[in-house]
């Protein structure tokens, strides 16, 4: 019998490579849009929720990743408004709009993020470590309380704080490939702060992984088994690029450009494992941050 899955955010960074993984793996894709492009699409407003929720009664499994990008400009009241609404309220709506269902999707996997632990300098932390302080713990945790309301519903929910993904074709490591590659590389900070990361790859087949594992719900931590500091980071990256990495970008100048989404995203240090993956018996294809930047930028 054919596993379908509807997966929002389809057409993004992680959509795109976790579409690709499902359907490998034997899986029916169905697309959630705002926008149809073909007969499979299922329509929704983020808003409003589904415009024709019977669609999912075929469906198995919802994976949703859709929401504002966190560093798409500098922040400012609307900017975070917009980033906490896609997340929370379409989270919300998005699960609402299942309620009019006879038969509903079993399962629902929501992307969340390891921003849920704050800045909490060397401590390690897991699926049970405390929510942190600031904008974007409260985000997360409002975030993954409202997918959580499918539970209401009879439905499985995992909530997947995802990591810093790696991909050469998008997100944080595209942004740093043109000053490495010329020369212009550098630690941001003191290059101390941990930045907890996970491949492409790994987090499309971590995901689809919780897709296919009944006994996982709740908070899963998507990064590597092997966290990097910023300074290690930095000269792995410059090495694989054979570049120098003599230009540092001191936390200053971040926050004077950035504000404070540099103090969140650059300069926040986040220790974080992969507990409930390791348990389950995820296996990483690049768990090594040398093996994965030279998978990704292959």
């Amino acid at each position: 019998m054919t596993h379908t899955v509807a997966v929002s955010g389809a057409s993004g960074l992680i959509g795109t490579r976790l579409a690709q993984v499902l359907r490998e793996s034997g899986k029916t894709v169905l697309p959630i849009s705002r926008r149809s492009s073909d007969g499979n699409t299922i329509l929704w407003d983020p808003a409003q929720g589904f415009l024709n929720p019977q669609r999912l009664e075929s469906v198995d499994t919802i994976v949703h990743l859709a929401g504002e990008n966190i560093a798409g400009g500098r922040w400012n009241d609307a900017v975070k408004q917009k980033i906490r609404e896609s997340r929370v309220q379409g989270t919300l709506n998005l699960v609402n709009s299942l309620k009019t269902l006879t038969t509903r999707p079993r399962t629902l996997v929501c992307a969340s993020a390891i921003g849920f632990y704050g800045d909490r300098g060397a401590e390690v932390l897991d699926e049970a470590s405390a929510q942190g302080t600031g904008f974007l713990p409260e985000v997360c945790m409002e975030w993954e309380r409202a997918a959580l309301t499918a539970q209401e519903l009879g439905m499985r929910v995992v909530n997947v704080r995802i990591g810093v993904v790696l991909s050469g074709k998008g997100g944080a490591l595209q942004k740093m490939l043109l000053p490495f590659k010329l020369g212009l590389g550098g630690i941001v900070g003191n290059g101390r702060q941990y930045w907890s990361w996970i491949g492409l790859n790994d987090v499309s087949r971590a995901i689809a992984f919780c897709v296919d594992t009944p006994s996982i719900s709740g908070p899963v931590n998507a990064v590597s088994p092997h966290t990097a500091t910023n300074f290690d980071f930095t000269g792995i990256l410059g090495s694989v690029l054979h570049r120098p990495t003599l230009f540092p970008l001191p936390g200053f100048v971040a926050k004077i450009v950035l504000g404070e989404m540099a103090e969140a995203l650059l300069l926040s240090s986040s220790r974080v494992t992969p507990g409930v993956l390791r348990n389950a018996g995820f296996v990483f294809e690049q768990p090594e941050l040398r093996e994965c930047l030279q998978h990704e930028l292959k």
